[in-house]
């Protein structure tokens, strides 16, 4: 069987051969990695090819690789090989999932799928990468604190969503039954007999879980169907085209899910009894854009200018922006996974979430969490004269929009405030989305909508911080520059000095070099 060697298409065992010939000769090329069977490739290639006539071709990447699993496929893993070999050719981790295939090197390689997808702007690699975590993810005890389980997710229903009103129904309905069986995993987990083998990929049981909780709505819809009928019969006979009216409206009124809006959000809802208390009262005037208001979602610019602009000002950060960046990657509207970055001081981690927040054009409603204690971040009870919402409603207020991003500056020295009770502690409820979708706001005593927010907090260190913080967070590490940045960092250097000075950058001109 010929082999597609993983490094520059060039034969690893002739290139280990040339070296061994030529002692003391290093050749950078050669690397330890297995190489891809050309049969899996072609497999793949194949299999897409025989269904490029079928139904799938209708549905996003990701729900085509959900109906394969349902269907029982077997030639899932070779068509997402042949992918990536055709659209990512030179990731290094390639290799070893066509060979392996197990969660380990399919997160690896996801990961590397992830990278590039921010730094070509390209979301293709990012849904691949989805469908690789798919694929692979086995159950785990508590798969609910999974990030790659939440990532999935996401990306299941945002594919569902916008399906064609004209897709086939048959087709529509297994992709959805997969994707309520897939979020109704961890809490149902204990009706799974195999749940505890470890290498049991998680995604051979959605489907069986989906048709488990689907039933009722089914039945509902049939019964729907029966009762219209019947009234009709009542009157007159019912005709075959009449039949078909009613099969089509009870299915609209049963089955078709509330139309949704991707671009705005509701964060407060409120009754007119509610607005008219008179404790509520005194803050309906400066909240009367927000409440009872859809409230527009800044969507997602261009990636790669984004990076661009980031990298001129922060060149030694490559690895933080490219790991916040793919967060958006094939995101209609901005919002990030809580992210906490640890530097010593000095290091421009406050500056990067600033310039990342004016680069999106979302709005950074800073935190001093060595001033802050829990009782006025989480907002003060209505029964206190001097009561008011929470902070992350404060920022959507003075935002004009639903996802801005809240800023937690010096982390670590938010437990010297103890005496209305820690910062650290309300924030866990902020940071889960579960939570955070329905936050009961003390001050206007009901569920407010604050799952669009963004959380990027800085420390100097991590010790100190309690665990249950510190899993809530994605920890990166902020390097600091070198005099070999010197060059590409003395411009916004000189722009913020004029900034200050209140003067026209260009009174600041770089001097040439010597």
């Amino acid at each position: 069987m010929s082999k597609v060697p993983k490094v520059n298409k060039t034969n690893l065992a002739s290139s280990s051969a040339s070296s061994k010939a030529s002692p003391g000769a290093v050749d950078d090329t050669v690397f330890d990695l297995p190489a891809i069977e050309e049969e899996a490739v072609l497999t793949g290639a194949a299999a897409d090819a025989a269904n490029l006539v079928g139904n799938l071709t209708n549905l996003p990447r990701i729900l085509r690789v959900a109906v394969l699993i349902d269907h029982g496929d077997t030639t899932i893993h070779d068509r997402l090989v042949a992918d990536i070999v055709t659209l990512c050719p030179d990731l290094p981790s390639t290799a070893a999932f066509a060979v392996a295939g197990d969660s380990a090197t399919a997160r690896a390689l996801a990961g590397e799928l992830d990278k590039r997808a921010v730094a070509d702007d390209q979301p293709e690699f990012r849904q691949l990468g989805d469908c690789l975590r798919l694929l692979t993810l086995p159950m785990q005890h508590d798969l609910s604190a999974s990030e790659d389980y939440k990532r999935v997710t996401l990306s299941l229903f945002d594919a569902l969503n916008p399906l064609p009103d004209d897709i086939d129904p048959q087709l529509g309905a297994d992709a959805e039954t997969f994707c309520v069986g897939w979020a109704v995993l961890p809490v149902l987990r204990h009706y799974i007999p195999r749940y505890r083998q470890p290498r049991s990929a998680a995604a051979a049981h959605a489907s069986f879980l989906g048709n488990m909780t689907a039933t009722r709505r089914i039945d509902a819809a049939e019964a729907s169907i029966w009762a219209s009928m019947d009234a009709h019969s009542d009157d007159r006979e019912v005709g075959a085209k009449d039949t078909v009216e009613i099969l089509a409206a009870a299915r609209a009124d049963v089955l078709q899910p509330p139309a949704m809006t991707l671009h705005q959000c509701v964060v407060a809802r409120l009754s007119d009894r509610e607005t008219k208390g008179n404790r509520l009262k005194e803050l309906m005037p400066q909240f009367k854009d927000v409440i009872n208001t859809p409230l527009p979602l800044i969507e997602t610019p261009s990636l790669q200018s984004v990076r661009q602009s980031l990298l001129l000002e922060f060149p030694y950060a490559r690895e933080v922006i490219d790991t916040v960046l793919g967060d958006l990657v094939g995101q209609v509207t901005i919002v990030f996974q809580p992210t906490l970055i640890v530097s010593p001081p000095g290091a421009g981690k406050s500056l990067f979430w600033r310039r990342l927040s004016e680069i999106l054009r979302i709005y950074c409603w800073r935190t001093d969490a060595s001033r802050s204690d829990g009782a006025v971040f989480a907002g003060t009870d209505r029964r206190w004269n001097s009561f008011e919402p929470c902070h992350p409603f404060l920022a959507i207020a003075r935002a004009g929009h639903a996802n801005p991003l809240v800023l937690l500056d010096e982390l670590e020295k938010a437990g010297t405030r103890t005496d209305f009770g820690r910062l650290w502690d309300c924030l866990l409820g902020f940071l889960e989305a579960e939570t955070s979708a329905r936050y009961r706001d003390p001050a206007i005593q009901s569920n407010l909508d604050l799952s669009n927010i963004s959380y990027g907090a800085t420390a100097n260190s991590v010790a100190g911080l309690p665990g249950p913080l510190l899993d809530r967070f994605r920890i990166l590490s902020f390097p600091q520059p070198s005099p070999d940045h010197l060059d590409a960092l003395m411009p916004g250097i000189l722009a913020d000095v004029a900034r200050k000075r209140g003067l026209d950058p260009l009174w600041f001109p770089l001097r040439a070099k010597a």
